[in-house]
């Protein structure tokens, strides 16, 4: 599994009540262009084409479990499969989640995944961004 890295405005966007990761909205879009700490929101990003089974902006990623437990919280959620429907997906190698819920600002995002090469999806494929189930997909301490 790719590791998770944050976006450093994720951090701010906590301590100003901009997320609430229980109930908010979140969602996984995929990118082929790397990701930089200090991006902000999702409007700072080049998604793949829509179409093929890709929508724009992504696809949700549906909450499990959000809670602490000895002071560490932890999100957890369920695996984002996209599958590739009447042509490709792609080329991408980031998996970014964000929060879809915020208007101010708008789309903030929390962190993404490295795949560590380009993937494209064939009309057919699938590519499941899985999140590890025991640790979460973040934890913070």
């Amino acid at each position: 599994m790719a590791a998770f890295n944050k976006f450093n405005a994720f951090v701010e966007h906590l301590a100003e009540k901009v997320h609430n990761l229980q109930g908010d909205s979140l969602k996984i879009l995929l990118t082929n262009l790397a990701p930089q700490a200090s991006q902000a929101t999702r409007s700072q990003l080049t998604e793949v084409a829509p179409g093929a089974g890709y929508a724009a902006g992504g696809q949700a990623a549906v909450v499990l479990g959000s809670g602490e437990s000895a002071g560490i919280y932890k999100l957890t959620l369920a695996d984002v499969v996209f599958t590739a429907a009447g042509g490709s997906i792609g080329p991408f190698r980031y998996a970014v989640l964000y929060n879809d819920t915020p208007t101010s600002p708008a789309d903030p995002l929390i962190g993404w995944y490295d795949y560590g090469s380009s993937i494209t999806l064939a009309d057919g494929e699938t590519f499941t961004v899985d999140f590890d189930a025991v640790n979460g997909a973040l934890t913070l301490a």
